[in-house]
């Protein structure tokens, strides 16, 4: 029998109010506070908290507070990362990102969602789809990325976008819904 974590990381049907669940987004939480609440001068406690939040984290990285997140242990991120203010991840499934990718300000990530028949997301059951970013990537603020997206290397999305579909690499992708506008 799969735990819920185990359903949530799979893509199906999970109880958001298991306790397990529960419990890891409380530490997660006391975390992004330390975090955010974290002096600029702190650099090395900034990546020691983000080091014991996340999956696994690159060299070089900068995410600039305030920063929020669900879990921070389904967060992968590779080398030469930066984060600008207000970033949000929702990472009940994966979010993983490759190296030398650049965020503005307010850019969100949303792997959670819910069902479409009102009695099934009424009892309380949710679904969550991982999000992949490729490699020098750049993403404009407020940005927002839905579940199951994939972004390819080299791409740039528009600011204000709402990513709701994979965008192939080397274009320029924008809008709402965002769509490629030029190749690279």
């Amino acid at each position: 029998m799969q735990t819920e974590r185990e359903k949530m990381i799979a893509g199906i049907l999970y109880k958001a109010d298991d306790p397990d669940l529960v419990a890891r987004r409380l530490v997660a939480r006391e975390l992004v506070k330390s975090f955010n609440d974290s002096a600029p001068t702190e650099e090395s406690t900034r990546r020691a908290l983000l080091g014991k939040l996340f999956h696994s984290l690159g060299e070089r990285i900068t995410i600039e507070p305030p920063f929020h997140c669900d879990y921070g242990d389904n967060i992968k991120i590779g080398n030469d990362f930066f984060a600008n203010f207000g970033c949000v991840f929702l990472d009940c499934n994966e979010i993983t990102i490759g190296n030398n990718v650049m965020m503005a300000s307010y850019v969100q990530f949303y792997t959670a969602h819910h069902p479409l028949d009102a009695a099934t997301r009424n009892s309380g059951l949710e679904l969550a789809s991982p999000i992949k970013i490729g490699n020098s990537v750049w993403i404009g603020g407020g940005a927002i990325i839905l579940p199951g997206v994939e972004i390819g290397d080299e791409a740039v999305i528009g600011a204000g976008s709402v990513v709701s579909r994979s965008i192939p690499p080397r274009v320029v992708a924008v809008g709402n819904p965002c769509r490629v506008i030029k190749q690279l």
